[in-house]
C-alpha cells in the first residue's frame, strides 16, 4: 500500500508545484497570466491535485478517479505542449494508477 500512496502523493504534488510554476513563476514568458487563465487552470489542475492529496492520505481510490477525470481534458492538452507542462499528462495518469493499485490491494487483502 505504500508504494501506491507515494504515487499518489507524488502525482498530487507534483501538480501542485507545476502549477504554481505556470501561475507565478513561468519560464516561458515573462507576462503575467491572465486571471481567467488563472482561475480555469486553478480549478482544473490545482484543485484536482487537492482532491488526489486527499484520496491518497485517506485511501480512497473513488477520489483519485474524481481527480484523474477532472484533469483529464486539460492534461491532454497540456501533454501535447512542447514545455515542462506536459508533466500534466503525467500526473493525471498518475492518479488512475494510483486508483487502480488502490483497489487491486484492497481485494488481495480480502482474499
Amino acid at each position: 500500500m505504500k508504494l501506491t500512496i507515494l504515487i499518489g502523493l507524488l502525482a498530487s504534488t507534483g501538480s501542485m508545484i507545476l502549477w504554481i510554476i505556470f501561475a507565478l513563476f513561468n519560464p516561458y514568458t515573462h507576462e503575467r497570466v491572465e486571471n481567467d487563465v488563472l482561475f480555469i487552470t486553478l480549478i482544473t489542475l490545482f484543485i484536482p491535485a487537492c482532491v488526489a492529496l486527499l484520496g491518497s492520505v485517506i485511501k480512497r481510490p473513488s477520489l483519485m478517479f474524481i481527480a484523474f477525470l477532472w484533469s483529464l481534458p486539460i492534461s491532454l492538452y497540456t501533454a501535447m505542449t512542447p514545455s515542462m507542462f506536459k508533466m500534466f499528462g503525467l500526473t493525471s495518469f498518475m492518479y488512475l494508477i494510483s486508483g487502480i493499485l488502490m483497489i487491486r490491494k484492497r481485494r488481495s487483502q480480502q482474499r
